[in-house]
């Protein structure tokens, strides 16, 4: 494609075509690539009235609950009728492409951009982010993953540098990224602002090349983030295609033509992507409109779904009108919902439910309904309506109250310094208990809140994230029980925020974030410290309770397993229960996570029946990088699989066995004594050798506090009497260990 390109365009439309043409769309070269329009997601398109704007209005779209909540469902089938969804509005709105899903993980809930993303977990992102982006690709429209990589705060973010070590990157900050590149492949992913130890994302070889096309093997199209490319020509060299929005620098592309500081081979690679690009979305259909009514159902549809009911002491939820004649709703949330977050995937939505009026028009009509809004929605404190609300309550049987987080708190751009919520609000929570202790507590916030403090004054807590435009009736139908709820969730609630394992590290300072907390991230912190937190990862209680039973682990081949096991609905109501499975590892002194989540099923099951969840485990699954040998190796051994309802609620475990994936280190005249008698053709080699020469101390004869400090000593330092060895000697073993094919990796 490229000798073909560079015969029909000159250099000067090459590098034209390596930048956009306007705010929202790339660059148009006569008639051979026309103009391809982007539009921010993916909880639905930002398509603006004027390409040449940023900023610009948008036409109106279907808002969709954003990644935080979509994430809690655990349904990767809904997630994929909504970038379904999402395609077909898009074909409407002539949109090419989508800017997302956005899978960067939760490294800290002070992120103010974590409602775009799943989860602290790669493995739900990378599940959930697959699904949205072959939902959309369905259709044609291409899906643009992104932030890649490592963009996990807001603060300085277009030049800090997260300083991260090569196994924390590939264990926890790269999968998600990698699985959605080999499983759903991905039309275009974009580069993210911030410095990648110290390297621009977008001028990052290493990143953009060796591990994205060469390793992984996407072949569609690297663009940047909006402003983030800092030097056009180091960043084509590094593998970034196209630079968005335009700048005027399409001269600096041609000039290191010219001077021979850029291969045009890198040019004409560049523009051909962007010519395959428009290939595959030229298959897009075109639709006059779409189904209104039916996409704000999908929405309606995936907020329930997502809320997650953290405490329901006493059954108080759902409402029963036969008991509870008189509900006050509380919270100004209720009539001015917050249902996504600030910045640029802020959609304009096509209609929009409050709670407060769909809680009346689901209400029976035995019940009376009552609304004060008890607090103002900037987070001040207002003394007048905090008694009305507590006067409220107490004319009440039950009491609702909507608390959140004031829209400015959360939004791309900046971070969050602190996870509690407003003082006004927790204030007018206790007033209201004082007055009615039947308090149902619905919150609306993009990332985790602190509840650790507030939380005792009230038996119930239903976490709604940001429900979308039709979150206000998703609530209703939760609380008055015309639904059971059935989310999870994908972050761990800390007891509070000096708990969070990145605390001391994060944001960072002096334009460095330095991951000191490596793959500590969340629960693989907590659960591998017994660190106590409100609510663990992974926790959602249901209307109904759930049994598990018959847990089956079955080898399918070499490193490979299906896990089966048997949930039974042992309730008195229709329930979806989430099925997690755990690959953990017993180790005295931890060099991993103690269990990391590995497979996970949605079923749906009627009261008194039940369902089988099938997994496969891989070698992947219980493998880790090493960053000596530059790869995954799985070690000999026995692993735990744990099966259960949260990463802390394990009903079921198993053992599996396994041999290993065969591959040793590298031995070299600097690894130590003990890597060298650990090591299955060294260790063979070295033993022989001692035993030639009797006068050698043999390491079984050395006392045991001795041996273990020596076992750490190079084996290069042992030139002498002690092992009988000398250079000539550790050299020939060295040599021996390669031809014997023990260097395998």
């Amino acid at each position: 494609m490229t000798s073909e390109l560079s015969a029909r365009l000159s250099l000067t439309e090459q590098a034209s075509l390596t930048s956009g043409g306007t705010a929202w769309s790339t660059t148009a070269v006569r008639d051979v690539v026309r103009a391809l329009n982007l539009s921010d997601g993916p909880h639905g398109l930002r398509r603006t009235i004027e390409n040449g704007n940023v900023f610009a209005p948008s036409v109106p779209a279907t808002c969709y609950p954003p990644a935080v909540t979509m994430g809690s469902t655990w349904d990767p089938a809904l997630v994929r009728r909504i970038g379904a969804a999402v395609a077909r509005e898009a074909c409407a709105l002539e949109v090419d492409v989508v800017l997302g899903p956005g899978v960067n993980i939760k490294r800290s809930p002070l992120c103010g951009r974590n409602f775009e993303y799943f989860s602290e977990d790669p493995h739900v992102s990378g599940a959930m982010g697959a699904a949205l982006v072959n939902g959309i690709q369905s259709l044609g429209v291409g899906a643009c993953l992104k932030h890649f990589a490592v963009n996990n705060q807001e603060t300085d973010r277009m030049r800090v540098s997260a300083d991260v070590d090569e196994r924390t990157l590939r264990e926890l900050y790269l999968p998600a990224f990698e699985y959605i590149v080999r499983e759903a492949k991905p039309y275009a992913v974009m580069s993210s602002y911030n410095r990648v130890n110290g390297v621009y994302a977008g001028e990052n070889p290493w990143l953009l090349t060796q591990v994205l096309r060469e390793e992984w093997g996407f072949d569609g199209l690297v663009m940047s983030d909006w402003g983030a490319v800092n030097d056009r020509v180091a960043s084509l060299a590094a593998g970034l295609d196209l630079q968005m929005p335009p700048n005027g620098t399409d001269d600096q592309i041609t000039a290191a033509v010219e001077e021979g500081r850029l291969d045009p081979e890198a040019v004409s690679t560049a523009a051909g992507r962007l010519l395959q690009l428009q290939e595959r979305v030229d298959r897009a259909p075109h639709f006059d409109a779409w189904d209104l009514d039916g996409h704000h159902e999908l929405a309606r549809e995936a907020a329930r779904a997502g809320a997650v009911l953290l405490k329901n002491d006493g059954g108080l939820l759902p409402i029963d009108p036969a008991s509870a004649a008189k509900v006050a709703v509380i919270g100004e949330f209720a009539r001015t919902p917050r249902y996504q977050g600030q910045g640029s995937s802020r959609v304009v939505p096509t209609r929009l439910d409050t709670a407060w009026e769909a809680l009346q028009r689901s209400a029976g009509a035995e019940m009376e309904l009552t609304f004060v809004p008890g607090f103002t929605l900037d987070g001040t404190a207002d003394p007048a309506l905090a008694e009305e609300a507590a006067t409220c309550a107490a004319d009440a049987d039950v009491v609702l109250l909507f608390l959140g987080l004031p829209d400015e708190w959360e939004s791309e751009g900046t971070d969050r310094t602190h996870i509690r919520l407003p003082r006004a609000q927790v204030d007018v929570l206790r007033a209201v208990a004082a007055a009615c202790p039947q308090v149902a507590v619905i919150l609306a916030n993009g990332s985790t809140v602190s509840v650790s403090e507030w939380q005792d004054d009230t038996p119930a807590v239903l976490e709604t994230w940001l429900g979308g435009q039709a979150g206000g009736s998703a609530v209703a139908d939760l609380v008055f029980g015309a639904h059971s709820p059935s989310g999870k969730l994908t972050e761990s609630i800390p007891l509070r925020l000096q708990n969070v394992p990145s605390y001391l590290h994060f944001p960072g300072q002096d334009g460095h974030t330095v991951h000191g907390e490596g793959r500590y991230v969340g629960y693989r912190h907590y659960d591998t410290l017994d660190v106590p937190v409100a609510y663990p990862f992974g926790h959602g209680l249901s209307y109904t309770t759930f049994a598990y039973s018959d847990l089956v682990v079955e080898e399918a081949g070499v490193n490979a397993w299906t896990v089966r096991v048997t949930v039974t609905n042992t309730g008195t109501r229709f329930g979806e229960e989430v099925v997690q499975l755990y690959v953990a590892v017993d180790e005295q002194h931890p060099t991993r996570p103690r269990h990391e989540l590995r497979g996970f099923a949605k079923l749906a099951l009627a009261p008194g029946d039940f369902g089988q969840a099938e997994l496969p485990l891989s070698g992947r699954d219980l493998a880790w990088y090493s960053p000596r040998l530059g790869d995954w190796r799985v070690d000999p051994g026995t692993f735990t699989v744990e099966v259960g309802a949260s990463s802390r609620d394990i009903r079921l475990h198993a053992e599996l066995h396994t041999p290993g994936d065969g591959r040793a280190d590298r031995l070299t005249e600097q690894s130590s004594l003990g890597e060298w008698l650990d090591h299955p053709v060294g260790g063979k080699l070295l033993r022989e050798r001692l035993a030639a020469h009797p006068g050698a101390v043999h390491p079984d004869d050395v006392d045991p506090t001795a041996l273990a400090a020596a076992l750490q000593i190079p084996l290069v330092k042992f030139d002498g009497p002690t092992l009988g060895l000398d250079m000539d000697a550790i050299r020939a073993l060295v040599s021996a260990v390669g031809t014997e094919g023990g260097a395998t990796g």
